[in-house]
């Protein structure tokens, strides 16, 4: 019996020094990664690419599609910038003068319509293509900004009449992205300024803090791009999320925080739709670089 007590003793003090060990290293692990983000930190707010990071697949492509779906493309019109989509998709990198071409083409088609036509189109393309395509896990991170009481914005390449509506419907608080110039209402076919990609991004998140008097080391950023690393070292919080081979590399040798809601590890390369065809991806998706605009 005595042996028995005695037995019974050690094990029980040995289950209170395990348990007593797994409160200490929770206790350590939470002083080294405190809670994220700080409810009540007006301070703080949240800045989310697009493509591949809140959406599967490219806004603009999705965008295309429904552009094209209205016969608002003619086949001409999309024979003159297909091969650089083609480059891209197939080379993986953004050629200067490839996009440059994209985007005259682009800007050429959409010159002399009207914004409101675009805008209402966009809010019907939003439910067709786009809604079902959120990753819910990056979702959830803007939704803890939101909750938190922080301001939650779209940085994107994106037309920012796009970027606008996709922001609207996450109940987000709005959104950067590039802007085409309109008169009266009415896209001119130039852009005001250059597209919203790699730096132009960083420079556009430094000035709406300043604007909003947020503290960048306070704030947090995700992306999926290794073009987006200028915005993710401007904050005090960045994220890789679903990160091509170059952020993932580069978030690792800074211990940044990766988070991937792909079913693989590494991203399948999208093929063309056939259903859409070659045209509508690439025509669709370089056009739709021109539709966001300021208007005079």
């Amino acid at each position: 019996m005595a042996g028995e007590a005695s037995a019974e003793a050690a094990r029980k003090s040995s289950q209170e020094a395990q348990e007593a060990a797994q409160v200490a290293q929770a206790a350590q692990a939470a002083e080294q990664e405190p809670e994220f983000p700080v409810i009540g930190d007006d301070r703080a707010a949240a800045f989310f690419d697009l493509d591949n990071t809140v959406m599967q697949g490219a806004a603009l492509f999705h965008f295309g599609r429904g552009l094209y779906k209205r016969k608002f493309f003619e086949t001409r019109d999309l024979a003159r910038f297909a091969w650089q989509q083609a480059w891209f998709r197939l080379a993986g990198v953004e050629d200067p003068e490839h996009m440059q071409e994209a985007r005259d083409s682009a800007l050429s088609i959409v010159k002399g319509h009207r914004v409101a036509e675009l805008e209402t189109i966009g809010e019907e393309i939003y439910d067709e293509y786009m809604a079902d395509r959120i990753w819910p896990g990056t979702r959830a991170l803007a939704q803890a900004h939101l909750d938190a009481g922080q301001k939650v914005w779209l940085v994107t390449a994106a037309p920012v009449e796009i970027a606008q509506v996709i922001a609207r419907r996450l109940g987000l608080t709005g959104a950067l992205g590039t802007v085409a110039e309109s008169v009266d209402g009415v896209y001119t076919g130039k852009l005001v300024g250059e597209p919203l990609h790699g730096p132009a991004k960083a420079e556009a998140v430094r000035a709406l803090a300043a604007a909003e008097g947020l503290d960048l080391s306070r704030c947090a950023a995700y992306s999926d791009s290794h073009n987006d690393i200028p915005m993710l070292s401007l904050v005090g919080h960045p994220y890789a999320i679903n990160p091509d081979t170059k952020l993932r590399k580069h978030a690792r040798e800074k211990d940044w925080r990766l988070r991937d809601y792909r079913t693989g590890r590494k991203a399948a390369k999208v093929g063309i739709p056939a259903a859409a065809g070659v045209g509508a991806v690439a025509g669709g998706t370089a056009a739709a670089i021109a539709l966001s605009r300021r208007r005079r």
